[in-house]
C-alpha cells in the first residue's frame, strides 16, 4: 500500500488497479471512502481502462475482430508498477502485454498518477502511444465516497450539489448494462439533487450534456462536505448499490454501448484517441 500525506489529507493507494483506497481528512478524522465491504460492493475506486462501461456482449470489435473484454475494462484487475512514490505523489503504470494484447490489440502505457495539493487530491490519466497506429480506449474514475460522513447520520439528510444550474436528463440503461435509447428528466432543487435509497433503482444517473464541471456532496445537517472537480471529462455517472451506505462520483471520457448492432472501438461513442508518438492526458480532482 502506498501512502500519501500532507497536512490536510492522508490517502492509500493499492498497486492492484492503482486504486484509491483510503482518503482521509486529517481535521475530522473522517474517512471518506468507501471500504470495498465485499458483501455489498467490493470496491473502493476502480480505475476504468480501456473502456467504460458495458459492452454488447462482452466483446470489443476492433477491424471486424472480437475480443473479450468484461464491463469498465481490464486495469481496475491488473497488478500495476509504481514509477515513483514521494510524500505527497505517486505514479503507477501499467504497459501492454501478452495478456493484454490477447484482448485488446493495441501496444500502450496507462499511467495513474496522484498528487496532494493542500485539501486535494488529483488523480490523472495517462495513456502512452507505443503503437505504430492510433491507439483507441476510454478511460474514466469510479471512486465510491461514504455518505453519511459519520455515526448517527442519515443517508437521506444528504444531497449533491452541481456547480450550475442543471435541467439534466440520465441516459437510461438497459438491465444488460447497455444504453436503450431513453432519458429520463432528473429532478434538482436549486443546484441539489437530494439522495434517495432509490435514487438508483433503475441502475446509474448518466449525464451527457452537463455544464457542471464540479459536484459536491454534502449535508443538511452539518458543514462538512466533499467536491470532485472533472474539468477534462464531458460524461458523469452518479451511482450507488441500492440500500448501500456510498456514492460513486465517476467522470468519464467514454460510455457503454447502445443497443443494436455492436460498433467497432473506432466509432464507439465518445471513443478517444491518442496519436502515434503522443500521450493523452486527463485529470479530476477531490477535495474536501
Amino acid at each position: 500500500m502506498t501512502i500519501l500525506e500532507n497536512e490536510f489529507l492522508k490517502v492509500a493507494i493499492d498497486t492492484k488497479g492503482a486504486q484509491l483506497s483510503s482518503f482521509r481528512n486529517k481535521a475530522t478524522g473522517v474517512e471518506h471512502m468507501w471500504q470495498a465491504d465485499a458483501a455489498v460492493w467490493p470496491w473502493h475506486a476502480p480505475n476504468l481502462f480501456p473502456i467504460v462501461g458495458q459492452l454488447m456482449n462482452d466483446e470489443l470489435l476492433v477491424d471486424g475482430e472480437k475480443y473479450p473484454m468484461k464491463r469498465h475494462g481490464f486495469a481496475r484487475q491488473s497488478e500495476f508498477i509504481t514509477l515513483e512514490h514521494s510524500d505527497i505523489s505517486a505514479a503507477f503504470s501499467l504497459p501492454n502485454s501478452e495478456n493484454t494484447l490477447a484482448v485488446y490489440p493495441y501496444k500502450f502505457d496507462f499511467q495513474v498518477l496522484y498528487t496532494l495539493i493542500d485539501n486535494a487530491l488529483r488523480i490523472t490519466y495517462k495513456v502512452i502511444n507505443r503503437d505504430k497506429k492510433p491507439v483507441y480506449f476510454s478511460v474514466g474514475g469510479h471512486p465510491a465516497f461514504n455518505v453519511p460522513f459519520g455515526p448517527g447520520e442519515n443517508y437521506e439528510d444528504y444531497y449533491v450539489e452541481f456547480e450550475s444550474l442543471e435541467e439534466p436528463d440520465t441516459h437510461l440503461l438497459s438491465a444488460a448494462g447497455l444504453f436503450n435509447g431513453q432519458t429520463e428528466p432528473v429532478a434538482i432543487e436549486e443546484k441539489k439533487l437530494y439522495l434517495t435509497r432509490d435514487l438508483f433503482a433503475k441502475d446509474a444517473l448518466v449525464f451527457k450534456n452537463l455544464k457542471s464541471r464540479m459536484v459536491t456532496i454534502k449535508s443538511d445537517k452539518h458543514e462538512h462536505s466533499l467536491s470532485v472537480e472533472y474539468p477534462h471529462f464531458n460524461y458523469l455517472g452518479l451511482w450507488a448499490k441500492p440500500g448501500a451506505d456510498f456514492l460513486c462520483i465517476e467522470p468519464w471520457l467514454g460510455c457503454a454501448d447502445s443497443e443494436g448492432e455492436p460498433k467497432d472501438i473506432k466509432t464507439k461513442e465518445a471513443i478517444q484517441k491518442v496519436a502515434v508518438g503522443h500521450v493523452f492526458e486527463a485529470s479530476f480532482y477531490v477535495s474536501v
